[in-house]
């Protein structure tokens, strides 16, 4: 028995190097894990069921049986990859066995099958990642344990198996279960280091992504291209990079960048492909096809570029070696591949909500009211003959009124440059209203230099005179209070006028009542729209009032300073 011990011991030398071997091919790493594809199972089970064939040839054979290391490859199997590439393993590795024969052939055959199915439901119960070098040396000593019982149960003669297992027993069950054991090991550092990689590869992806970020907010092109593909060159730790977008390269950056150049038209077969959503792996200076005679680029990884569903681009990493894009590589390829097509169709959403936003401030611009415009010519050309000087200041007022009223849409403007425009608004009010419209101004003089978006109070200072005060026989009072709470600028439109009742207010913002043709919600709800699209829910609206009571409009803004350049 001892003597045996010894020999097995010396033999498992060899398969334990030949497993060591094996398990750090790439086809091993696609075996570990129960997530694999139907292929990379079959390939486990052909990997572990090859294992358990060299055990059997590397046994010793003993008294019309074989002693030997066939239960490590397919419990392996079962361990690493679940009931299916056990039983896979198993019934490859036993059924050998079987077709050798000998009085042990059909138990040894059968316990080599059970014992690696049953390894693989123990993991799947017990849960993949925790088994470790413990836990897999008991599995392999019940493994062997399960095998001497069936050779003694199914065996025949019995004093032969009798005898057999005597001998064999002990040397068996420690020689295959130390190397499950050592595999189980080395499975494991294997996984650990799989992991490492990919923290690590996580890492750079966000790190480029993080560089990125602002130059992919504005779509892909040119200049965001050149700067998205200088960040991934200096992290990828590749030869090249470049960006494509459905027709021509927008930026090469290293190896050959002096012929592949910004503006030329995609050459090759690979990256049409990418456009047509089918990633590419290049593997030789041929596939990649440059005209260029002395061209180094030898292997690349081509990804698709998306904006929603369309393909927009692709990313390309290149290397000077042929075969040498590894998988780490195609990981980021993918990777960067993922986050810019987000990042690219954030920005399309972005700029969408851009132009409705801008739609929106247009579209209230283009809401000047034609009798206001033919009141106010009329009120200038009547004092043109009372007072020429009056109507001359009225003029200049009305021309900033429109001219502040037509700016751009897309520019915020500082507090004071919108308080600028309610007043031109309201000297032509007064000149024709006198003493019906009375406004004041509290305003924190700290605050006239706050960033606010264009046309938000001065709607709201137009609706206070138009549908609060000059209904009422004697007209009113307008208090416009701006002070800053916390992070926050609070602007508050007070006015005596008219009101409204519960009912109105309840429905202000509803769509009929924007549409209707009283025109009293279709400021408040411009105003209130924008609000929320640039800063949230929180920054809606707020508004009181009740009838004869007057009413009062609260809204708020970010505290953003205009900055001063000298």
């Amino acid at each position: 028995m001892w003597e045996l011990l010894w020999t097995l011991l010396q033999r498992f030398s060899l398969i334990a190097t030949l497993g060591f071997l094996l398990m750090r091919t790439k086809a091993f790493r696609y075996c570990i894990g129960e997530n694999g594809t139907r292929r990379e199972k079959i390939v486990a089970v052909l990997v572990f069921g090859t294992m358990g064939i060299i055990g059997t040839y590397s046994g010793v054979g003993i008294q019309g049986a074989i002693a030997n290391f066939r239960a490590v490859g397919p419990v392996i199997g079962g361990l690493l990859g679940g009931p299916l590439v056990g039983l896979g393993a198993g019934i490859l590795a036993g059924g050998h066995r079987m077709l050798l024969g000998g009085f042990t052939g059909f138990s040894c055959g059968l316990a080599t099958i059970l014992e690696a199915f049953l390894a693989g439901c123990f993991a799947k119960k017990f849960g993949f990642k925790r088994i470790d070098w413990k836990i897999a040396f008991i599995v392999g000593i019940l493994a062997e344990t399960l095998q001497m019982s069936l050779i003694l149960l199914l065996a025949r003669p019995f004093s032969a198996a009798w005898e057999l297992v005597k001998i064999i027993a002990i040397p068996m069950t420690l020689t295959n279960a130390t190397g499950i054991a050592i595999f189980i090991t080395i499975a494991y550092n294997i996984r650990l280091e799989q992991e490492r990689v990919s923290a690590l590869q996580t890492k750079k992806i966000l790190e480029i992504a993080n560089r990125t970020l602002p130059h992919l907010k504005k779509g892909l092109n040119i200049e965001s291209a050149a700067q998205a593909a200088r960040i991934v060159f200096e992290f990828a730790n590749v030869d090249a990079v470049a960006i494509t977008d459905e027709t021509k390269i927008l930026s090469h950056v290293g190896v050959e960048s002096d012929h592949h150049k910004s503006g030329i038209p995609v050459m090759t077969a690979a990256t049409r492909e990418a456009l047509m959503g089918k990633e590419s792996l290049v593997r030789t200076k041929a596939e990649i096809g440059c005209n260029q005679i002395g061209c180094k680029l030898a292997a690349g990884a081509i990804v698709p570029l998306r904006q929603g569903e369309r393909i927009i681009g692709t990313l390309k990493l290149y290397r000077l070696r042929e075969n040498s894009i590894s998988d780490m590589d195609i990981i980021l390829a993918r990777g960067l591949s993922e986050f810019f097509s987000t990042q690219l169709e954030l920005s399309e959403l972005e700029r969408r909500a851009r132009l409705v936003s801008d739609a929106e401030i247009r579209a209230l611009q283009a809401q000047i009211n034609p009798h206001f415009l033919f009141n106010a010519l009329n009120t200038i050309n009547t004092y043109c003959r009372t007072d020429p000087d009056l109507a001359r200041k009225l003029l200049v007022k009305l021309s900033d009124y429109f001219r502040r009223n037509l700016a751009e849409a897309d520019k915020f403007i500082t507090i004071e440059t919108e308080i600028n425009h309610i007043k031109s608004y309201l000297s032509i009010e007064k000149a024709r209203f006198g003493e019906k419209i009375n406004v004041v101004f509290k305003i924190d003089e700290l605050l006239l230099n706050v960033l606010i978006p264009p046309l938000i109070l001065q709607p709201l200072v137009e609706n206070a005179v138009r549908h609060g005060l000059l209904p009422k026989r004697h007209g009113g009072r307008i208090n416009v209070t701006i002070i800053k709470e916390q992070r926050d600028v609070v602007f508050t439109i007070r006015d005596d006028g008219v009101g409204m009742s519960a009912d109105r207010l309840k429905s202000l913002f509803d769509e009929k009542n924007v549409k209707s043709e009283n025109g009293l919600g279709i400021a408040l709800s411009n105003v209130n729209s924008r609000l929320c699209s640039l800063y949230g829910k929180d920054y809606a609206l707020k508004i009181e009032s009740a009838p004869k009571k007057g009413t009062i409009v609260i809204l708020k803004v970010p505290y953003v300073m205009e900055v001063k350049v000298s």
